[in-house]
């Protein structure tokens, strides 16, 4: 297969991980026959400083003609300091996801044994713990009506029956090539918006007889999250809840430098890691490159290229197992290896495999 792939850093650390990301897709292609061909774009807080705008157009026609975007990540804490800043990097994942029509982000949530040490649950709780979160992206309080003056301020959560019904069927779906078992989260004594993606996901499940249904309030699925993490495999949401409960569930594993994402819907999907741009480790060599690594695999197995998925999960596991790993994750007395010594470990695992 030929890729053509849009590849965008971004800030921070994302520069780094992405070369090591890059370069495990190179690897990978070169050994199952494929071909890539790779366009870089600015985007976030890069993006501001060069032309203005966190996601311009030219980015856009880039991401929009390839096969798929690999993304990094962005964030800049000039931005974050300021509350007057009219344009902030982060608007530039929201547009790129709005204009690619991204609605549905998937986050597997998936522990390592050799690093149950470093979840902040005990080992029995987090161990075997494997699930998939499902976030609505394009909707709801991030995208809906705004006001803001001195004495009030307002977001509207608003959702239409076609927005819910296309992301209830991606979780629907997930759920019955897994374990069937699907969980609708949402906050439907209190708000309208949660009632009528209830009353969808009920007039749905007839359609998925073999999928377990069940709902949860949000606040309850927060605490079950951290109290029996292994009660679920495919979480539905919607986008602000979803939000958070991503990043709570990626905190049990002990590393959000280990969870990559996708991001899917009407045009190119979308393959980043599910951290930040943490720009205090920029130029360190000192950031894990393995969630951008892994949403490599995912990539791979967006397009039913399996075993190619398979060899870098399996390159990943090895490297773990070996205390291949940057700073963060390290066994105490391990050797010191930076993101590029990783990334090149991985690589030349996939080489010899």
């Amino acid at each position: 297969m030929k890729f053509n792939l849009a590849v965008l850093p971004g800030d921070g650390i994302g520069p780094e991980i992405m070369e090591q990301g890059v370069a495990v897709m190179k690897a990978v292609c070169e050994k199952y026959g494929h071909s890539v061909d790779c366009k870089y774009a600015i985007c976030g807080a890069n993006a501001i400083e060069k032309v203005g705008d966190p996601f311009p157009e030219s980015t856009f026609q880039i991401c929009k003609d390839a096969d798929a975007v690999l993304f990094a990540a962005v964030g800049d804490p000039r931005f974050d300091n300021d509350p007057t800043a009219k344009v902030r990097p982060e608007q530039g994942l929201l547009a790129m996801r709005k204009k690619l029509g991204l609605f549905a982000n998937i986050r597997p949530v998936q522990t390592f044994k050799c690093l149950l040490h470093k979840s902040p649950l005990r080992a029995d709780i987090v161990d075997g713990a494997d699930f998939v979160c499902i976030r609505e992206l394009t909707g709801g309080m991030y995208f809906g009506e705004k006001y803001q003056d001195n004495d009030k301020a307002y977001d509207t959560n608003y959702y239409t029956r076609p927005e819910i019904e296309r992301i209830l069927k991606v979780g629907f779906e997930y759920a019955m090539r897994r374990n069937k078992h699907l969980t609708v989260v949402d906050k439907a004594n209190v708000l309208a918006s949660s009632r009528l993606w209830r009353q969808i996901a009920k007039e749905m499940e007839p359609q998925y007889p073999e999928v377990n249904t069940d709902y949860m309030f949000v606040d309850n699925a927060s605490m079950r999250m951290i109290l029996d993490p292994k009660f679920f495999d495919v979480m539905v949401t919607e986008n602000t809840f979803g939000d958070i409960l991503t990043d709570e569930g990626s905190c049990i594993t002990g590393s959000m430098g280990l969870l990559p994402s996708a991001s899917t819907g009407e045009s190119t999907p979308v393959f980043e890691p599910i951290h930040g741009s943490w720009p205090q480790a920029k130029g360190q060599n000192i950031a894990n490159p393995l969630a951008q690594i892994l949403s490599v695999a995912m990539l791979f197995e967006y397009f039913n290229l399996n075993e190619e998925g398979a060899l870098i999960r399996k390159a990943v596991d090895v490297s773990l197992s070996s205390n291949v790993r940057t700073p963060e994750i390290q066994v105490e007395g391990g050797a010191k290896y930076g993101t590029k010594e990783v990334g090149s470990w991985i690589v030349d695992y996939i080489k010899k495999a």
